[in-house]
């Protein structure tokens, strides 16, 4: 089925997918993340997201934070390069106390000093763990590489510096540019009925006041930039990390290169590289491969823990099958298994409810749409092999993929 998106007079939209679990889910999508930062705010939009967990016009931050506890359920929070999510899970009862709450957090912060304070040390701790782990770290150091513009290049956390600048009037004027109500959906996961959520959503979100996007995200071609790089790190085991540019979220190739991120190592240990490194020759541990779509382009990654002394050995093997998958087209047979392979994994995404709230409510927000999972195998389905030969010589060739190796 193709779940109904409905528009608040002030931009924001709600969507509702039925389900019959116990377990509820909602989460407020806006779209912005760190991307929108300009250069004196790098961090901003991860700062934020903690910081609207430290009190608003009518709770303190020990009010919040038990608000949701007191009755078993969870609330949480994330920040991407393009979205900042709040969410909550809960039982149906509850459903009227977690949009409230996530509404006040939301647009009611006050932002006190002292918690602003206390907030720049965590995150401080967070940046320090990242540097201190190397399989996590790579991947920030790599984008910051990889993307000429700050915008796309720049981590999420920002700096330590940067967080020192931070204060209640930077963060509200961040907010008034990003936090925009036409970028925004209010998702919901449950068995509550259509008109309790669309009644809640106009009693709590309804009278947030319109404040309309007034600016573009963009990139050129130009700022992705292929380079190779290599960093003593004095690590007991090296970590290789290889990328480049992939379809955007509007991309026409995005299901293509989804098939191909799969089949290099997905989610499942029997994807080729897995095989490869870990199975066949025994020099690689950890191996995945990653698609990420932005608004206006993609990322695609490969990454692999290995011994220091098997890093010439495993690129060579790593780049001698990318080559193989642009030249040699899988058999009839060999597309029939891989496309099981994904169908079967789509459909098990349904099974977990927080998981498709917040996919549902990323839909809305890209697409103002929700094709259901059904209409997505069945794009699927029809992909073929010279599909996978095309996207795969636009996209993974060894040649087209920078490199960023801690040894």
């Amino acid at each position: 089925m193709a779940y109904k998106v409905h528009k608040l007079n002030n931009g924001i939209r709600v969507v509702h997918i039925p389900s019959s679990s116990i377990v509820c889910y909602c989460g407020l999508i806006i779209n912005t993340g760190s991307r929108d930062e300009y250069e004196d705010e790098h961090g901003m939009a991860h700062f934020i997201e903690h910081t609207i967990f430290k009190g608003t016009a009518k709770r303190r931050a020990l009010h919040i934070l038990n608000r949701m506890d007191e009755v078993g359920g969870e609330l949480n929070a994330y920040t991407t390069k393009e979205e900042t999510t709040i969410h909550a899970s809960f039982l149906a009862r509850d459903f009227e106390r977690a949009i409230e709450l996530i509404t006040d957090m939301v647009f009611g912060s006050v932002f006190p000093e002292k918690e602003l304070e206390k907030e720049k040390i965590v995150i401080a701790d967070e940046i320090a763990s990242y540097k201190d782990t190397p399989s996590e770290s790579i991947f920030d150091e790599f984008e910051e590489q990889l993307f000429a513009s700050p915008a796309l290049g720049h981590n999420i956390l920002g700096s330590v510096e940067s967080l020192a600048t931070f204060d209640k009037e930077k963060i509200q004027r961040f907010m008034k540019r990003c936090y925009n109500t036409d970028q925004m959906v209010f998702s919901v996961l449950g068995d509550i009925r259509e008109d309790k959520v669309l009644r809640m959503a106009e009693k709590y979100l309804g009278s947030i006041a319109p404040n309309i996007r007034n600016f573009e995200r963009s990139i050129s071609k130009e700022e992705f930039v292929v380079s190779h790089r290599r960093e003593d790190k004095d690590t007991y085991q090296g970590h290789v990390l290889l990328g480049g540019e992939a379809p955007g979220i509007y991309g026409e190739e995005k299901f293509h290169m989804s098939v191909l991120n799969n089949l290099l190592g997905g989610p499942c240990m029997n994807s080729r590289l897995s095989l490869l490194l870990r199975e066949r020759n025994g020099i690689g541990y950890n191996v995945e491969t990653n698609y990420t779509t932005f608004s206006d382009t993609g990322l695609f990654t490969i990454y692999y823990g290995t011994d220091t002394s098997n890093i010439e050995r495993s690129l060579r093997i790593v780049n001698r099958e990318l080559e193989r998958i642009c030249e040699v087209p899988f058999t009839q047979a060999q597309m029939s298994k891989i496309i099981r392979q994904i169908k079967g994994q789509l459909l098990m995404t349904t099974v977990n409810g927080e998981s498709q709230m917040l996919s549902v409510g990323r839909s809305a927000l890209f697409f103002d749409m929700v094709d259901d999972v059904s209409e997505i195998v069945e794009r699927v389905g029809v992909i073929t092999a010279m599909d996978i030969i095309n996207v795969a010589n636009k996209y993974i060739k060894p040649q087209c993929l920078s490199s960023l190796i801690y040894k």
